[in-house]
């Protein structure tokens, strides 16, 4: 049976987020430097992107670089960085063809210019687009996003803009990158690691956690529709009790 039609649409989680680990591995595996896993690793995202706004996700956010990814061996990086742009390029028709907007979180400055500037022309070119929002999360660290977020709001209460008893969980939010956007519900890692390495450690705090054993260029759009499914017959209870109802 075709795991989509076992999909409830109407339960859908809003915000999807991925890290897509495995590259490297499933390179070594086909006896292929690093950077080989890494383009294969691109129809994975293509394939995962087409599944989700399919569907009717509306987020759909992508741990892509890291900013402890930078003490990776620089031919590597540099590899990276150049695949991003000439994906980036390659791939803006078919985000506008399929009504997808691109954003991005992130240090986004540190990064090289040709780079950033392949991602802010991607963001440009697809800002109107309303079918799904698709986050990459480049140069990213969760530690630093909510130290930024604290220094800003540490800044506000000195220039007397705000009182320190203004500071809550929505002023808070409110000052993370990922401002406006609802936090995820649903977050899978591929690959077999279970661990979250740095990745939204504010917007996780209630989401249900996918782990797969697929290597990220292997992770196809079924298995996209079995994490969905898996996160369907999960109970959600936020930190309360499972509801007993009494018999009379």
């Amino acid at each position: 049976m075709d795991l989509k039609q076992l999909i409830d649409t109407d339960r859908l989680p809003q915000h999807i987020a991925i890290i897509m680990d495995g590259n490297g591995r499933w390179a070594k595996q086909h006896g292929q430097p690093r950077v080989f896993g890494h383009r294969n690793g691109v129809k994975a995202v293509r394939e995962t992107t087409e599944a989700a706004a399919e569907l009717g996700v509306k987020y759909l956010t992508l741990y892509a670089f890291s900013t402890e990814n930078w003490g990776r061996p620089k031919f590597e990086v540099d590899a990276l960085m150049t695949l991003l742009v000439d994906t980036l390029h390659k791939e803006i028709a078919t985000l506008n063809k399929n009504n997808i907007r691109l954003e991005a979180i992130g240090d986004l400055s540190k990064l090289p210019g040709s780079t950033h500037r392949a991602l802010l022309d991607g963001i440009a070119n697809t800002r109107t687009n309303t079918r799904m929002t698709l986050v990459l999360a480049l140069n990213y660290s969760a530690k630093w996003e909510i130290l930024e977020a604290s220094r800003q709001m540490a800044a506000l209460v000195k220039d007397g803009k705000m009182e320190i008893e203004d500071i809550n969980e929505a002023t808070f939010a409110n000052a993370l990158s990922t401002k406006g956007i609802p936090d995820p519900e649903l977050l899978i890692r591929t690959s077999g690691e279970n661990r979250l390495s740095n990745f939204l450690l504010w917007q996780l705090a209630y989401a249900e956690f996918y782990f797969t054993p697929t290597l990220w260029p292997d992770f196809h759009k079924e298995h996209f529709f079995q994490a969905i499914i898996d996160f369907q017959n999960r109970e959600r209870r936020f930190g309360k009790i499972e509801e007993v109802k009494l018999k009379s």
